[in-house]
């Protein structure tokens, strides 16, 4: 992860929202691991935002499963859609011990983001009471302050099988175009990215490509733009 953020400033991107788990698939609570709570301050200190992303990015197998439910939390996330269909009780109870336990640690996330954009009604409905301002789907940014759903589609890539990388790299191709006009950009990168120089260089060409136009930004740095943007001028009011 290191060494994307450092590519990324040397590109010109000096922050972006970083996307935290707090115990990756049960293997242990992800602050308390030696020095990286130190690290994450470093980073927010530089600039960059913390957003808590699910609980544990698992979601465990269960009996009786539909066919789209299968094909949902199995072919299309790899059983990791973990708030793809929580109650509202279950979900409330993990983002309150993840907030504890990240405001233990000096954290205070604004954003939580379900692992694969995957979050029911209720589980929004949880976020939403926990106190979060924003969460983010596939396709939007959704300002819980503002009451506001924002479009703009995530270019993403998968590279877990040798089919899904080409195909990721004529889809962010498409869908970089297909944007270019609008007011938000958004590209989600996971640490496997960089170990596949196709993809890799495809990512710094269009970092690049909309930097001649764009600010590269957070996502509580651009909600904090757009609703002072959206704000009445002093001089109206």
């Amino acid at each position: 992860m290191e060494q994307i953020l450092s590519q990324f400033v040397r590109a010109g991107v000096p922050s972006c929202s970083l996307l935290v788990v707090p115990d990756y698939h049960r293997t242990g609570r992800s602050l308390g691991a030696p020095g990286f709570a130190d690290w994450l301050h470093e980073l927010t200190a530089g600039g960059h935002e913390i957003v808590i992303h699910g609980f544990y990015h698992e979601r465990r197998r269960r009996e009786g499963e539909s066919t789209r439910q299968k094909l949902v939390t199995r072919f299309y996330t790899a059983d990791e859609g973990e708030f793809y269909d929580l109650d509202q009780e279950e979900a409330s109870r993990l983002l309150r011990e993840a907030k504890d336990e990240f405001a233990a640690h000096g954290f205070h996330p604004t954003g939580f983001i379900a692992p694969a954009w995957l979050l029911s009604a209720a589980a929004e409905r949880a976020t939403i009471e926990a106190g979060f301002r924003y969460t983010t789907t596939l396709r939007a940014v959704r300002d819980f302050t503002a009451g506001e759903e924002i479009l703009s589609q995530s270019l993403v890539y998968s590279v877990r099988s040798a089919w899904r990388r080409p195909l990721s790299l004529g889809w962010n191709r498409m869908l970089f175009h297909r944007l270019a006009k609008n007011p938000l950009l958004r590209l989600g990168l996971h640490p496997p990215d960089i170990d596949h120089p196709r993809i890799w260089r495809q990512i710094h060409a269009l970092v690049g490509h909309a930097l001649r136009d764009r600010a590269p930004a957070t996502y509580q740095e651009w909600l904090g733009r757009h609703s002072a943007s959206r704000a009445p001028h002093p001089e109206l009011t």
